[in-house]
This record gives structure tokens, sequence and C-alpha cells, in this order.
């Protein structure tokens, strides 16, 4: 791995590319394909919409949300005017770290396209995200601008009160009304920027990931990255077209979210509906008025979709659904399937490697497997050594293909890559016809409704609570999200474990960490279980 050679680089804040990991703990990149051959410059917000302009789909609609729609000259111009009030009014430089925070909303495409333009390194971040959690990702990434939806501001104000690196914040309408700070300031701006010529293995985003310690990690994605999840995937698998009307729930923070409802429809020309409350009755109704063609979300959704279709919802122009987030277990698949013709396409992702690199596919689609890779990518399942085992036996999934795991400044680098192969910490297994299925999470990440929640970080929240004296938290399973946070409690003396209690918990931890990570279960015991040495034995917790 070691003659690995970068192209040239735009960035004058150097950050991003000296933090990348050393070469020899690179994963193999497979680029050699006729689709992941860019030039040696590029800019992939250019790309998503100036590019479609030129192709003369100005008028198109490029984004739905909050009551308006976009065309793609609007987006362009849009991003552009904004582009011009980061470099001109805040100061930003090619390089520069820029946080986003909000909903899904066309403003947050927009502020994240104008700050690509400008070469800045963007960082998305889910709008439930606390101040504690905040001030731990600026800090990795040494973050000193960060825009924020105005109707959110309050926990990044109050992070950056207390930061050393992060100066401003900068406030941008989320709503359709453009009455904020940055959108004034903009508003004057012209609607043609130059955008700054990144080089390809430029670094455009910095995925952050929670992991198992509740530490966050950033992966470290270039602009050829996030083109080549679309013209890979997305051209091969979901066969995107300019008519494609895309939906979806995942956050647009999440790369998952960002692939699907950004990335992927500005690629081809398609259109992205947007929200900020993707409820499924919320995605029924955008499906059934604009006649959404492909929908992302997790497999808890599509059950509710599949209720509501009984009572007479009409979902009949999806194509695709794709289910990711979570495994999609196999009734899930067999009853869509009959009921809409057309499958559940499962698949596997990571924020390492950006999006979905092993996938089911329309007319090769098996239930309770989750499919073969995606093009340009290789998988397989090896042992503790690194060594392939055996059709049919259970190990690592390792994979690796044109994108791939490059953590900022980080020792957990050499366990997520090895010999050139990126680990993703799940146990597959690969059957005789070559297919991949799931068995397990490999590490104690609870996986709840899509969501990826830390078990350590929810034993954090609970321990700042007057009343807990020890506490443990395991995924249990649960038919509606797959797993659910489930917490064995120690109380300290004389705190009685009622129902009042349980809430009280629950709220505290609410409000200390983003709420989707509060424990749904909370049991109280006298004692957890453990071993000689004092450590807590979590698996026998997942037994009960």
């Amino acid at each position: 791995m070691a003659n690995i050679k970068l192209g040239p680089s735009a960035h004058v804040d150097t950050f991003a590319r000296d933090n990348l990991p050393p070469f020899d703990q690179w994963p193999q990149l497979l680029l050699d394909r006729p689709e992941f051959q860019y030039p040696e410059y590029l800019n992939a917000a250019v790309e998503l919409t100036d590019r479609n302009v030129e192709r003369g789909f100005g008028d198109r609609i490029a984004l739905i949300g909050n009551g308006r729609r976009r065309t793609y000259k609007e987006l362009a111009d849009w991003s552009n005017r904004l582009a011009h009030a980061l470099v001109e009014n805040y100061g930003v430089k090619p390089g520069h770290r820029v946080l986003i925070r909000s909903g899904n909303n066309p403003a947050l495409v927009a502020a994240w396209l104008a700050a690509t333009k400008t070469g800045a390194v963007v960082v998305n971040t889910m709008p439930m995200l606390r101040a504690g959690e905040l001030a731990k990702i600026v800090d990795k990434a040494e973050i000193a601008l960060a825009l924020c939806d105005s109707r959110i501001a309050d926990e990044l104000i109050a992070c950056a009160k207390t930061s050393k690196f992060l100066k401003q914040v900068v406030n941008f309408d989320g709503t359709s009304n453009h009455d904020a700070e940055l959108d004034r300031i903009a508003l004057d701006k012209p609607v043609k920027f130059d955008a700054v010529r990144t080089g390809r293995d430029d670094v455009a985003l910095l995925g952050f990931t929670s992991g198992t310690t509740g530490e966050p990690k950033a992966t470290m994605h270039f602009h050829r990255d996030l083109l080549a999840i679309a013209d890979g995937y997305a051209r091969e698998v979901l066969n995107v077209t300019e008519n494609d009307i895309f939906v979806g729930s995942p956050p647009l923070a999440f790369t998952f979210g960002l692939g699907g409802l950004a990335i992927f429809p500005l690629r081809f020309g398609a259109t992205a509906t947007l929200l900020e409350s993707a409820s499924p009755p919320n995605m029924i109704q955008i499906i059934e008025t604009y006649k959404a063609t492909i929908c992302f979300t997790a497999p808890t959704a599509y059950r509710a979709m599949m209720a509501a279709m009984d009572k007479g919802a009409d979902l009949s122009s999806l194509r695709i659904a794709v289910s990711a987030g979570e495994t999609l277990p196999a009734p899930v698949f067999e009853e869509w399937t009959r009921k809409t013709g057309t499958p559940i396409l499962d698949g596997i992702g990571s924020t390492e490697l950006l999006h979905i690199f092993i996938t089911n596919r329309i007319g090769d689609a098996r239930p309770g497997a989750t499919g073969k890779p995606v093009i340009g990518y290789v998988a397989k399942i090896v042992d503790k050594e690194m060594n392939e085992v055996e059709r049919g036996e259970i190990g690592r999934l390792a994979v690796r293909g044109p994108t791939g795991c490059r953590y900022l400044a980080d020792k957990r680098q050499k366990d997520y890559v090895r010999d050139g192969w990126n680990l993703t910490g799940d146990t597959f297994m690969q059957d005789a016809d070559g297919y991949f299925h799931f068995v397990a999470r490999a590490d104690d990440m609870i996986v709840s409704a899509g969501y990826n929640i830390a078990g350590p970080e929810v034993e954090a929240a609970l321990l700042s609570h007057v009343d807990v004296a020890e506490c443990a938290v395991v995924g249990a399973a649960d038919n509606e999200r797959g797993e659910i946070v489930a917490a064995y409690v120690v109380l300290k003396p004389n705190v009685i474990g009622d129902e009042l209690c349980v809430k009280k918990l629950q709220d505290h931890v609410k409000t200390t960490i983003a709420p989707y990570k509060y424990p749904r279960a909370v049991y109280f015991v006298e004692a957890l279980p453990k071993t000689q040495t004092g450590k807590i034995q979590r698996f026998r917790l997942r037994q009960h």
C-alpha cells in the first residue's frame, strides 16, 4: 500500500491531508474501472449542480421540501450565492472545516454544496446531538465555523461558548423564508461562483461515526468518493434516470442519507424530496403526492407502510425500495414483494466506506440475504488471521473497492483496515452461490430502527444521574425496531425502582445525549453479572 500517490491539492489549510492515516494503513483502492476514472481536478458540488444546468437540466426540479420546488438552475444559483458569502463575509478558505447542523431540508443541501464549492471540508451533524456530543466533533476536526438552521441553534451556541476551536455560529433559515443572517448576506451576491479547483484526492467530507466507545471517529472522503458511490451503486443497482423521484428517512448527516437523498438524485438530474420529519405517514404522503419512485428507509418503516397499504395507501409509483441501517428480516422482504411486486433491496454500507457496498438487486434478490458486492467492490469472509474461510462458514466481513476507510488521526485505523482490506465489524457468511448473509455485529453497537447507538455512551449518561450506582446497556431484540436499548440499573440505597424512576432516568438520558439513544427498557437489578476481574458480562444480560 506504500505506493499510494495523492494527486494535487487546492487546500491552503492542510489539516485534512496532514491527518490522513499513514499510507501503509490504507485500504487497497480498486479504481481501475472506467466508472471511477476522474480528472485530476474535481469539485463534487459543481458536478452535482452547475454541470446539470450545462447538461440542459436547469428547469428540472432538483429539490422538493418545506412546501417549495427548486429547479437545478435555482439550486446552482442559491449555492453559488452562499459560497460567495462564505468566502467574502466569513473568510472560508480551501481546507477549512465547516460544520453544518440541520434537519433534512433544501437549505441544508444548498449549504453543503456551497461549502464544498469553496473547497471547505464539510462536517454534517445530526440535529438531535447535544452540546457535549457536538463538542467532541468540533475538537476532533478543529472546526472554527458552523452553519446552523436558526430553529435549532441552541445546542451549537452552548457548544461554542466553551469551545477553544469554534469561533462563529452563523444561522441560515431552514424554512422557505430565507430570513436568517446567512440568507440575508447571500441575497445580494452574484449567482455565478468560480468554484475552487479542488483535487479529486482533496478531502470533501468528514463522516463522523460514534464507534462503540462513544468516542467519535471521522472518516475522510475525497471529492471522487462522493461521485464514486453514485457512479457505482446508484448507476448499477438503482439504474437512476432524470425521471426518478427520491424519498427517504435517513438524516443527511448520515452518509447513507447524503448519498440516497442528495448525491444520487443530483448526479443524474433526478429529484429529491426532503422531509424534516420522515415518519411513515409523511413518506406515504410524499409518495402519493409526487409519485416517488425510489425510497430509502429502514425495515421498521416498511412494516408501517405495508400496514398503511392495507388501509388503502397507494405506493404503486415506487419502483425500488432500499433498506439499510439494520438487517432486513425475511418476512418483511417476502410480504413487501408479495404486496408490491417489487423486492426490497437489502444492503450493507458503512460510514467508513461511505455507502452501500453489498446489496440485493432487482431480479436477483433473496430473502434473508444481503446480496453480492456492488460493481467495483470485492468481499470475502475471513478468520482472525485474515485467511478466507470455506463457503458456509461464519467469519468476519472484509471488503475493498473504490471507497475505503481513512480515519482522521485515529489509532483505530489499523483495527478497521488490515492487509489492505476494510473490516466492517460485522460477522457474515457466504453461501455456496456467492450470496452474503449477515449474522451479527462483532461489537457492542446497538442498531435500533436504523440508528447506530453505542452502549457505553448510554451507560455514561445514566451514570451521570444521582440515583444510579451502576448500570450496563445492551441491545434487546424487538419486532418493531430490530433492537432496542435495554438498561440494567443498580440504584443507590433507598431509591425506589418504580415506573416514576424509569421515566426519570429515560428523561435524563434524553436531555444528556441525543434523545433517540434513550433506553426503551429499564430493568432494576440488585447487582450486575461480572467476571472475577470485575468486568461486566454483557453477554449474560443479552441472554436475559
